[in-house]
């Protein structure tokens, strides 16, 4: 199977202490004029210390909408929104929204929930891991299903699952993108994110840590067991970044990052952290997102525009 050329890169916000809309549109206007393909941001209302007085937390899909209508270029979405936070016919409806308002440049990317203590302090249910993923499953089959649905259609959609209901629906929501905007799901499951992907994303995400080259073996095999071309969706991987033009600015930025994300940081000068990159597409990964933590430093992001994204766009990306 044939691989792609070139690496999109892509900016995925991830802020220390939440954020301000004005914060939110400052980091994606830069991403816009640095060239990146697109501004992603995370659905916590929580941040990594869960108990810091000074995290501002912002509705991920109501700061989507604002970008929408205040950029103009750059793809916009979501890595990864909790399936426990909205119910999927409302979900369907947000995202079709957004992706009008923005002239069909949005992504949903969409996974399980994961942060016990988010959803107890702000009163969302957290069901164990085997019904988070029954719930997945199924609100992916609705919003595919609402997505899909012909305008005009007599019978409408239906869903009768364990977790959800529809009962016809025949003013589905309508995306700018045909057949619908597309869909990322990803992580580090062996068995259960891999075998849902399969079945409905355009693109998947191998997350953070683990062994990567493993992540996608697993991908393809679930693509293979159900006759999809392996080749087909894309594969993207999440990174920190800290760039710098001299020693000091590299550490500057590295400064404060956990050592589980330093661990699979791209660290260094320009040339080094082009490097770093460009091995992912050796592994077969298309797409990369760069974890921002310091949502201020926009002078991070013109370097990493003006000095690394013109090398990935050689990039030779090895076929699955």
């Amino acid at each position: 199977m044939a691989g792609r050329e070139g690496i999109r890169l892509r900016v995925l916000m991830e802020p220390r202490h939440g954020a301000r809309y004005e914060d939110i549109l400052a980091l994606a206007q830069a991403t816009d004029s640095a060239g990146f393909d697109a501004f992603f941001r995370s659905d916590h209302l929580l941040g990594v210390d869960p108990d810091d007085p000074a995290y501002r937390p912002t509705d991920c899909w109501t700061t989507l909408g604002g970008l929408a209508r205040d950029t103009k270029r750059i793809r916009l979405g979501a890595l990864m929104s909790a399936a426990t936070f909205r119910h999927p016919g409302l979900l369907a409806t947000i995202v079709a929204s957004v992706d009008e308002m923005s002239g069909g440049r949005v992504e949903l990317g969409v996974g399980t929930g994961w942060f016990a203590r988010e959803h107890a302090a702000f009163g969302f249910p957290f069901p164990d891991t085997g019904e988070r993923f029954d719930r997945l499953e199924e609100q992916l089959e609705i919003i595919t299903g609402l997505w899909r649905t012909p305008f005009g259609d007599d019978q409408g959609f239906s869903f009768e699952g364990v977790h959800y209901r529809i009962e016809a629906n025949r003013t589905p929501p309508r995306p700018f993108q045909s057949p619908h905007p597309p869909i990322l799901i990803g992580g580090t499951g062996p068995k259960r994110t891999p075998a849902i992907a399969a079945r409905y994303v355009s693109e998947f995400n191998a997350g953070l840590g683990g062994d990567l080259r493993e992540q996608m073996a697993t991908f393809t095999r679930a693509c293979e067991e159900i006759d999809r071309d392996p080749g087909e969706p894309r594969r993207s991987a999440c990174v920190p970044v800290a760039c710098g033009s001299t020693p000091a600015e590299v550490e500057r930025r590295a400064e404060g990052m956990a050592p589980f994300f330093r661990g699979a940081a791209a660290i260094g000068s320009p040339d080094q952290v082009a490097e770093q990159l460009a091995g992912l597409g050796e592994l077969g990964f298309d797409t990369v997102y760069l974890f921002i933590f310091d949502i201020h430093d926009l002078d991070h992001l013109a370097l990493i525009g003006a000095e690394v994204l013109p090398h990935l766009a050689a990039v030779k990306v090895a076929g699955p």
